[in-house]
């Protein structure tokens, strides 16, 4: 009998295994060679610096920022225990390429009923033993599942990585808001003491009989409605602030001191590079998270095609029992066993094939979204393109506008104390002097955020070269990053 049992299980690990479904090729998605608005104004060929994007703008503070969002971000940690359920997730398919080994042990006493059975000595039993299941993969169900479990984890390491770009970007979004609101802060207080001396002159005018109440009453009431703006401001600086605070990992009000110096707005390069849109692909983790959720729905194709075939597993036992504690370890206690169930669904109504029909459909979905979101991306970079270079020419067309009024704010003011015009030449000119500077801080912030914009939609922020996840500083000595981030081999 033992012989025969070695025999059984060296015929099985003999048979000659196979892999049956669709064996996964990254799919051809057709980009243009090179961007459409490769025109626009202050943007080079070349290769583009997404990896550290945020260092062009030489802004040591922006650069502490990005350092505490990448450390404190919750949704940056919480994106890094996704990684490591899916790796858990993974270690259980891999699991059911070994066998499962049981030990049992027992021991118990019988008392029988002398009535029914005629028996009066009490029976006691003792065992000790160890029970073995092991599937034989051999259409490689199991082996497609860890296939699938694989490219659903190396999927959850690119959802860490698109999280991290999101997360950038937004820290630097909400910090040049933060800037943008300062700069236009400094022109409100500025054309509102420019407005008080003019209050002054009127009101001096006005004293001397030089002029109506009607100038002074319209002094009062520019200065009001400039004075006006200023609480709005203010309250869209705090909000911006406590965003910025929040993605930073920090309670709000942690950073109001440290950005409490008012200082301006970044102030981009002179030639801003691009890349090729291929390179793009490269680095949006969102297209390549979506090219793998592809290779996961490939893989799940051949575990339902699997269910076609014949499941043979491996069964045994061997155990001793005995009556008496003392024989548990005697040779005439042993008893054990092999067998090779098999089970194969001869007959199922067509459950299987519709099964491997559903996977086959979610993999074409899978597909389809894999080619959504390189449209997407190429959208995305068109659309911040072609803002960076309006806003960039939006910009100038307001400096001029703005220093212009600026000289006609100037002069009517001489003109007016001299009598040599009305005061309503004075208000026009101080009003539009306001909105122009307003609209000039606001069109800096958004030309360098356009900026930012464009880097997000490259995927910039981590390396495609060194693709190990960085964990937060708040997690690294809780875990071994290599353990933890590098795909183990395939075993077997």
């Amino acid at each position: 009998m033992q012989r025969l049992g070695v025999m059984a299980l060296a015929g099985v690990l003999a048979l000659p295994a196979c892999t049956v479904g669709p064996d996964y090729t990254r799919r051809v998605v057709t980009t243009p060679d090179v961007w459409y608005e490769t025109h626009v104004q202050g943007v080079a060929e070349g290769s583009a610096p997404v990896q550290t994007w945020w260092t062009v703008f030489e802004d040591p503070v922006l650069d502490e920022l990005i350092r505490d969002a990448q450390d404190s971000n919750k949704d940056l940690q919480a994106a890094y225990f996704r990684i490591l359920e899916a790796r858990a997730i993974r270690g259980i398919a891999a699991g059911d390429r070994y066998p499962q080994v049981d030990a049992t042990a027992d021991a118990g006493t019988t008392e029988p009923s002398e009535s029914a059975t005629g028996l009066t000595e009490r029976v006691d039993t003792f065992s000790l033993g160890a029970g073995l299941a092991w599937e034989i993969d051999l259409f490689g169900r199991i082996r497609r599942n860890v296939e699938a479990a694989t490219a659903q984890y190396e999927a959850s390491v690119e959802d860490y990585r698109d999280v991290l770009v999101t997360l950038l970007g937004e820290v630097a979004l909400n910090y040049l808001e933060v800037r943008t609101l300062q700069a236009q802060l400094v022109y409100a207080r500025s054309n509102i003491d420019a407005q008080r001396r003019s209050l002054e002159i009127t009101q001096a005018r006005f004293d001397a009989g030089l002029t109506s109440g009607l100038d002074v009453a319209q002094a009062e009431s520019n200065l009001g409605r400039s004075e006006a703006e200023v609480p709005a401001l203010e309250s869209r600086l705090e909000t911006a602030l406590n965003r910025l605070e929040v993605l930073a990992g920090q309670p709000p009000g942690a950073l109001h001191e440290r950005l409490a110096d008012v200082q301006p707005i970044p102030q981009p390069p002179a030639k801003v590079a691009l890349g090729i849109p291929a390179e793009m692909l490269r680095q949006r983790p969102d297209v390549r998270r979506a090219e793998r959720a592809l290779a996961a729905q490939t893989a799940r194709i051949g575990v339902a095609t699997a269910d076609l075939y014949p499941r043979l597993s491996l069964t045994g036992f061997f155990a001793s029992e005995a009556s008496d504690l003392d024989d548990l370890a005697t040779g005439k206690s042993v008893t054990w066993g092999i067998g090779l169930p098999v089970r194969w669904s001869v007959f199922s109504g067509g459950r299987v094939q519709s099964r491997i029909q559903a996977e086959r459909a979610r993999a074409d979905q899978a597909f389809k979204a894999y080619e959504q979101s390189v449209l997407l991306a190429l959208e995305e970079v068109q659309t911040a393109l072609a803002v960076y270079g309006h806003e960039r020419r939006r910009v100038e067309q307001l400096e001029k506008a703005t220093d212009a009024t600026q000289r006609a704010v100037d002069l009517v003011r001489t003109q007016y104390i001299s009598g040599l015009t009305n005061f309503q030449n004075v208000l026009d000119t101080q009003r539009t002097l306001f909105q122009l500077e307003q609209q000039l801080a606001n069109s800096e912030g958004l030309q360098v955020q356009s900026l930012v914009a464009l880097y997000r939609a490259l995927g910039g922020g981590w390396d495609v070269e060194a693709p190990d996840v960085t964990l937060p500083a708040d997690l690294r000595d809780e875990a071994d990053e290599e353990r933890l981030f590098s795909i183990p081999p395939s075993e077997g």
